[in-house]
């Protein structure tokens, strides 16, 4: 037979051509072609035999401490579970409910699941599990794309600095609540005087915003985003605290959180479980019930539904920010993909409905009894988590024991999400400098990583804290994000290949069932069409409202050089993605056509098969592809 011998340009299209270089020891490459419903396989035996090499002359490198796995499907089931369902879920969930026609947000929520959140949720586990390795490293099956998992890592980033500080402010909560009356209480003898005057004039704070902005964050001593103050050297060590109990807990990575997260995940749906019985037997809970769910159909024909349901569902599942990557990629390879994803978005979208009655029918107890609309009492974000809700506890009998339950609650759910972006972080950084596995390098590394977010954290924990908080909170997870997001959407739908992605789905689940099958089609149509077009309608709302809606922190407006910050902030994320496919392009050789084909080609340790995920060390991550001609063909003996 007579070969063509030339190296060919890979490109992912209807002809699909999948290639497997075997581990050394087996000297020949196979090589598939596909055209049609034909296929030929072809075997290239390696031209020159490889010489023996002593044992003297090429010691064998000293090997790495394994990634490891789950120990046991639970522990990844209850780790999304607790990653996916955060503050998002308690805090804003409910008051989007209510302020987009109550009941008739559902309707949006629902279909906005069904298009962008299921979908993206198997991509990104999907991938993390068939590639078996981080953010960045998955990206071999399209090193032009690593700036993806580049850009994840920044996102992880950001949000990991300032999510620990809403920890720190639960841990300063949850220590005052021990304490009856609880401070920021009218009970509490310090606050006698400001309720009596609030009484009379409405216009002032309450007990419990005065305790939020004064005793907590030290608000008034601060005039804005360029004046941050001293550090609050409570809100300090509490934030230590937090940052030495995730360094613990992340210490021995899945083997200690994956154990751990069955305390950390199901505590928050108990305390929602108690919290919603001792509502509904509170007078005035009804009336903040029917308020939560109140039907206004209109409201289906505002843009601002849409938009905040797909919001919500892309936010509060974590798409994007590598953690869900990262914990699937310790998933065993045939491990059912479809069917966690189905259990964990489901799971996530009740609790946050159901943690709705726990919110409002609290909150219309306090609007009876201070004789006030329930949309007085009603707010989102921190301003719900420690001011109204503290200050509707505090009206109930043994209210120090609902506030410690709470904020208990608060941390859990904080602590697990943090969980899923450490992991991110770490997983990618451990994939890429396999080194740091080894038990003392390891201990190094996490400690410098947690420190390093302490040291930065406490720019957010000034006298002015709170305005770096909203500004980092509010870009962080805005453009950049959904940015890398749709980014990943195409590319694996169009340059690693749509069906190519079905079929590894497929291959990880072994005996995929007929339901199974018919669902992926659903899914395939979502990837390449539907899920890309409703991600950049996100995109250009969020475009839309930032350029026309003035950053607020209560009566605060950030000046103009701040929501540049905060613009920079986003391209800091998204950025990546040109600047690292511009380098895998550079890599290359050949012509610009020729560099970019193949820079979209998978590397050869991508290619996975019946579950082996052991790479020698002596594979070289190199594109490789052979073509033959039809005449190579023709000569092929029977």
């Amino acid at each position: 037979m007579r070969l063509l011998e030339k190296w060919a340009n890979y490109m992912k299209n209807a002809d699909n051509i999948s290639q497997e270089i075997k581990p050394s020891g087996t000297h020949q490459a196979t090589v598939t072609l596909s055209s049609g419903n034909v296929e030929n396989n072809v075997r290239i035996q390696e031209a020159v035999e490889p010489q023996p090499i002593s044992e003297a002359s090429a010691p064998a490198p000293e090997a790495l401490p394994s990634r490891g796995t789950w120990g046991g499907k639970h522990e990844f089931l209850l780790s999304c579970i607790g990653y996916c369902v955060g503050l998002g879920n308690v805090w804003r969930f409910p008051y989007l409910c209510y302020r987009n026609g109550g009941g008739v947000f559902l309707i949006p929520y629902c279909i906005m699941m069904l298009f962008t959140g299921l979908p993206l949720f198997l991509m990104e586990l999907s991938l993390g599990q068939y590639g078996g390795a981080g953010p960045i490293q998955v990206w071999k099956c399209c090193p032009l794309l690593k700036g993806i998992g580049i850009g994840m890592l920044v996102v992880a980033s950001l949000v990991s600095l300032y999510y620990n500080v809403i920890i720190a402010w639960a841990f300063f909560y949850l220590g005052n609540s021990f304490q009856s009356p609880l401070p920021w209480s009218c009970e509490a003898p310090a606050n006698f005087h400001l309720c009596q005057n609030r009484t009379a004039n409405r216009t002032q704070q309450s007990a419990s915003e005065v305790f939020w902005n004064e005793r907590a964050l030290g608000l008034s001593r601060s005039s804005g985003l360029h004046d941050p103050g001293p550090v609050r050297w409570e809100l300090a060590i509490c934030l230590l605290a937090a940052w030495v109990i995730i360094f613990l807990c992340c210490l021995k990575g899945i083997r200690s959180s994956g154990k751990i997260v069955y305390v950390t995940a199901t505590f928050p749906y108990l305390v929602l479980i108690v919290l919603i019985i001792r509502g509904a037997t509170l007078k005035g809970s009804l009336q903040g019930v029917q308020f939560y769910l109140s039907t206004n159909w209109k409201r289906l024909g505002s843009a601002q539904v849409w938009n905040d349901a797909a919001s919500q569902i892309f936010y509060s599942l974590g798409i994007g920010f590598g953690g869900l990557l990262s914990m699937a990629s310790y998933n065993k390879f045939d491990n059912n993909v479809v069917r966690d994803t189905l259990i964990i978005v489901t799971g996530n979208c009740i609790t946050s409905f159901f943690a709705g009655f726990a919110i409002f029918s609290i909150l219309g107890h306090m609007a009876w009894k201070k004789g006030v609309p329930v949309e007085d009492v009603a707010d989102s974000g921190p301003g719900l988590a420690f001011v109204a809700y503290p200050e509707a506890l505090a009206l109930l009998p043994g209210s120090f024991f609902w506030s410690i339950l709470f904020f208990l609650m608060l941390f859990t759910l904080g602590i697990d999400t943090l969980f899923g972006n450490m992991e991110g972080i770490t997983t990618a950084f451990l994939d890429e400098f396999p080194v740091l596995r080894n038990g003392k390098w390891k201990v190094m590394f996490l400690a410098a990583l947690c420190f390093g977010f302490y040291l930065l954290g406490l720019l957010l924990i000034t006298e002015g804290g709170i305005y770096w908080f909203t500004l980092i909170d509010s870009y962080s997870t805005s453009f950049g994000l959904i940015i890398i997001t749709l980014f990943m959407c195409l590319g694996i739908a169009f340059f690693y290949g749509v069906n190519q992605f079905c079929n590894d789905i497929t291959d990880m689940i072994q005996l995929c069932p007929p339901w199974c099958s018919k669902l992926l089609l659903y899914f395939k149509a979502c990837w390449a069409l539907f899920t890309p077009l409703l991600l950049l309608f996100i995109l250009m709302y969020v475009f839309i409202e930032m350029y026309n809606t003035p950053l607020h922190y209560g009566l605060y407006e950030f000046p103009l050089w701040g929501k540049a910050l905060g613009v920079c902030l986003g391209v800091l994320c998204c950025i990546q993605i040109p600047f690292w496919a511009v380098v895998a392009v550079l890599k290359e050789s050949g012509t610009w056509r020729d560099r970019f084909r193949k820079a979209i080609r998978p590397l050869n340790s991508w290619k996975v098969t019946g579950g082996d995920r052991t790479f020698t060390h002596q594979t070289v991550d190199v594109p490789f592809s052979v073509t033959l001609t039809d005449h190579d063909i023709n000569e092929m003996p029977a």
